[in-house]
């Protein structure tokens, strides 16, 4: 499970903290029978059959392909790659390669150059087939899929995860005969990691999805009363909006998080950020950015709290060797272990960034794997959409997505957005 602690004595006295946060416990039934709650259940109640399908695709993928083209954007593409690169990265024969998630001719073609003569297979996922990034890739992967392997073989090396009823991927599917897999009609794209959208890629990867469906449940079973600690952070964290601290920064020890991050940011943003409210989501990661941003976080404007995302029980057997000479003045750290020395690196940064005026919240895994992985992404999930029903916003909703698509299509020329 996941453990979180914050010193928030400056802020609230402990009776105060527990009025807050049994407000927010109350939001927690009110989650779970929203029409988009469909996440909160979902580590007891996921598709069994499509879940074997799953693992049966990413076990032929893992046969015959060298390499996954995944094409999506936002919650179609950031969750599964941030598991992905958390826990180290592909363990198999077949690498991931992210495209559909920009309008850059370059990154195409970098991906194409990347994949050179090798096999590879498609998994295109989008709910309505029709937005604009993974449209386009869509298109270009499949003419290469076609090219390479003729339009048979290809459709056999193409995946695809879209709507159960209706769409554009939905028909093509039903015209082409794809394997095709489902986006849920009651989770959107930002909560669904540990649906189809996010799983074919993780297990094909070779990663332990039956692992991170375990490590969900089990944080689902520590929550699902009452909140439990994503509740204490979801009150906290209003707390510090109210007190001026209008900017969350997430951060990590790990750059293998630099991904994990990116989806935590699109959970909040899009989640809090409408009606003129929302804490503004920042991530690091350290010590890398000590060297950078460190300076402004220690010395810099007071509108800014910390998370940080913190693994209690690694041991990596990585010691610092000893050498017959001190010159860099390393003796000693000589035979400790790199993960020993790196938490004494967070507990003086947080304790730095504390006296220097940022209060400071801990998110603790208990262990870098799937299991804790799991866990954390419905920790986050949870504690999202409590914070922003404390907020008073919906925290399923993304109204403010479709301005720059609706100019855009003017540019474009796109029928029925003429100016």
């Amino acid at each position: 499970m996941i453990d979180f602690k914050c010193e928030y004595g400056k802020f609230l006295s402990p009776d105060e903290l527990e009025a807050r946060v049994s407000g927010v416990r109350d939001f927690v039934a009110r989650v779970q029978q929203d029409e988009f709650g469909g996440w909160v259940d979902l580590p007891i109640n996921y598709d069994r059959d499509e879940f074997g399908r799953i693992k049966a695709a990413a076990e032929q993928i893992n046969s015959d392909s060298d390499y996954l083209v995944c094409i999506g954007i936002g919650g179609s593409y950031l969750g599964h790659r941030a598991v992905i690169e958390a826990l180290g990265g592909e363990r198999g024969r077949t690498k991931i390669i992210y495209v559909g998630n920009s309008f850059s001719a370059r990154e195409l073609q970098r991906a194409i150059k990347q994949i050179g003569e090798a096999d590879f297979s498609v998994n295109v996922i989008s709910k309505s087939g029709t937005t604009t990034e993974p449209a386009i890739a869509f298109r270009i992967f499949r003419d290469l899929l076609i090219k390479k392997y003729g339009e048979q073989d290809a459709i056999r090396r193409i995946y695809v995860t879209t709507d159960a009823n209706k769409g554009a991927l939905h028909d093509e599917v039903a015209a082409k005969g794809y394997e095709a897999f489902v986006v849920p009609d009651n989770i959107g794209g930002r909560y669904s990691v540990l649906t189809a959208v996010g799983l074919l890629a993780i297990a094909a990867a070779g990663i332990d999805i039956d692992r991170l469906m375990d490590g969900a449940e089990e944080e689902r079973a520590a929550l699902i009363s009452d909140g439990g600690k994503a509740a204490e952070y979801a009150a906290l964290r209003n707390v510090m909006l109210e007190k001026g601290y209008n900017i969350e920064i997430l951060a990590n020890f790990e750059p293998g998080f630099m991904m994990l991050n990116e989806w935590w940011k699109q959970l909040f943003g899009e989640s809090e950020g409408k009606e003129g409210k929302g804490i503004f989501p920042a991530s690091v990661v350290y010590s890398t950015d000590l060297h950078s941003l460190g300076q402004y976080i220690q010395d810099g404007r007071r509108e800014l709290f910390e998370t940080f995302v913190e693994i209690e029980n690694e041991n990596s057997g990585v010691v610092v060797p000893a050498a017959s000479e001190n010159l860099d003045g390393l003796g000693y750290l000589e035979g400790r272990d790199l993960d020993d020395i790196c938490k004494k690196v967070a507990q003086a940064t947080r304790e730095a960034h504390t006296l220097g005026g940022v209060p400071v919240m801990r998110v603790i895994m208990s262990n870098l794997d799937e299991r804790s992985v799991g866990a954390l992404l419905y920790f986050f999930e949870m504690a999202c959409a409590l914070s922003a029903l404390t907020l008073g916003v919906n925290p399923f909703n993304q109204p403010g997505v479709e301005a720059y698509k609706t100019r855009m299509f003017e540019l474009l020329g796109k029928p029925g957005y003429e100016k």
